[in-house]
């Protein structure tokens, strides 16, 4: 297992530094100046100048790349122009407050995948499959933003039974109880999508099984129905892990538009305001932070895999 984990991780490294260098060369590809962002469009040349050498900006792209690679290593993401704060503080809080929201959606990705995906491969060309089939198509087929806009429409404005935007009431901001009445519409806006995936993932490794040797033997035995689909989703189990941990990567990286919609104050509508005020070191960290977010969750899924499936190790 030791040996498993350390060739995950060196083959991690090469990753992270080749996603290091796509992210600082996409940003510097951003329309925008920082020294205009700082300065204004009427600034001298003198203080443009001045300004430009004290951040670093007058150096060749590889030696601020190797500089600014030198920093992030140690955790210094620079300081925001916008907010003139520390990059990591600016994102410490978005990054958390993104956090709350994708497992607030993992939750019904997971169990509603799940769900989906097994009464799909339970019963093939029954009612109850194909509508399960139906249910996990129509929720890939729908596009974030437009349910955010249907469900603050219709549930939010419609019936205000739910709060339209925001983590907690402006005006009396509550506990637990007002930040979960918050999460729910954004929480479902950001799940659709990677439930219906996997749901069609999870009832493809369930078919691949009831269609198999073991089930055959099982039921050869004479064991009840109930007792074989059980058998069916315990051995599946290691699939479903491999296709959660896929969608929570999803769930943080990918919920921009939600987050923009619902006001909900995470590193997506942080990196969105960033863009708007070309904030550049706030975008680089962030799109930083959460790539390497991804590669971390890929590599705790694959040490679970490993650990509850030794062939993988071999």
């Amino acid at each position: 297992m030791g040996r498993f984990l350390a060739g995950r991780v060196l083959l991690a490294v090469p990753t992270l530094l080749g996603v290091s260098l796509v992210v600082f060369v996409t940003v510097k590809l951003i329309p925008g100046d920082p020294v205009t962002a700082l300065l204004g469009p009427s600034a001298s040349a003198a203080s443009r100048a001045e300004l430009t050498a004290r951040l670093g900006l007058d150096a060749p792209l590889p030696e601020q790349y190797v500089r600014w690679l030198g920093h992030a290593l140690t955790g210094d993401l620079g300081v925001s122009i916008a907010r003139q704060v520390p990059v990591v503080d600016v994102l410490g809080a978005a990054l958390g407050n993104t956090v709350i929201l994708a497992l607030a959606a993992f939750v019904p990705v997971v169990v509603g995948g799940a769900l989906l995906g097994a009464a799909g491969a339970a019963f093939p060309g029954r009612w109850p499959g194909r509508l399960c089939d139906g249910l996990a198509t129509l929720a890939i087929s729908a596009p974030q933003y437009a349910v955010a806009l249907l469900l603050v429409a219709f549930v939010a404005v419609g019936t205000g039974a739910l709060p339209p935007g925001g983590m907690y009431d402006a005006a009396d901001p509550g506990g637990p109880g007002d930040l979960a009445l918050h999460l729910v519409l954004p929480a479902t806006a950001a799940a659709l999508v990677p439930m219906g995936l996997t749901a069609r993932m999870f009832r493809t490794a369930m078919a691949g099984l009831l269609d198999g040797e073991m089930v055959e033997h099982l039921r050869a035995r004479g064991l009840p129905e109930r007792v074989v689909l059980r058998h069916a989703a315990h051995n599946a189990a290691p699939a479903l892990l491999t296709i959660g941990g896929l969608q929570l990567a999803y769930l943080v990286e990918g919920v921009v538009f939600v987050e923009t919609i619902f006001s909900w104050p995470g590193l997506g509508q942080l990196l969105f305001t960033a863009l708007s005020q070309r904030d550049l070191p706030v975008i680089q960290g962030g799109v930083l932070v959460v790539a390497v977010a991804f590669v971390g969750i890929n590599l705790l899924v694959d040490a679970a895999h490993g650990l509850i499936d030794p062939r993988v190790r071999r």
